[in-house]
């Protein structure tokens, strides 16, 4: 089990869809490729690591076939503990997966549609860009991933005043 990454106490939580294999294996962030390319946009983004807290749909990595649905809904109650325990100011989804499992009531919109707005996560300001494994296998996609990213950097220090 993955729980999350990053410093506990951050007031940004970010989340994935999924620890990837080297996470699950080793127990530490940022090894594999996704990371590398979240830890590039939050460097480019003025986002210190220290500020993040990474955390997950899914508590360990899927393997093989598996139904998504039952493995969202029995991962859920984790998901808004951890939220409940770390009281982000704001937190941002990286994908298509973590827009549907935190938007039910917005069914079909995706990251394409909700980049740029902001929703609300049961009363914490929740921002959505594309993951970073398709910013990682579609490397035009890497300017607007860091524009998304300053964006949560901005909205962040506005909250914070």
């Amino acid at each position: 089990m993955i729980w999350g990454e990053g410093n506990p106490s951050a007031p940004i939580m970010l989340i994935l869809d999924n620890p990837g294999a080297r996470e699950d294996r080793e127990g530490q962030s940022f090894v594999c490729g996704t990371r590398e390319t979240l830890q590039r946009g939050l460097r480019e983004a003025g986002i210190e690591t220290a500020s993040v807290y990474i955390t997950y749909l899914l508590k360990c990595r899927p393997i093989r076939a598996y139904d998504k649905p039952a493995a969202r809904e029995a991962c859920s109650p984790h998901l808004h503990m951890q939220k409940g325990e770390k009281k982000p100011l704001i937190a941002f989804g990286f994908g298509n997966v973590v827009a549907e499992a935190l938007l039910p009531d917005r069914e079909g919109a995706t990251v394409k549609e909700l980049r740029g707005s902001w929703q609300d996560w049961q009363g914490t300001p929740i921002g959505f860009t594309y993951h970073p494994l398709a910013v990682r296998r579609r490397p035009n996609l890497m300017r607007i991933f860091v524009e998304d990213l300053v964006a949560l950097r901005d909205r962040w220090e506005w909250i914070r005043k």
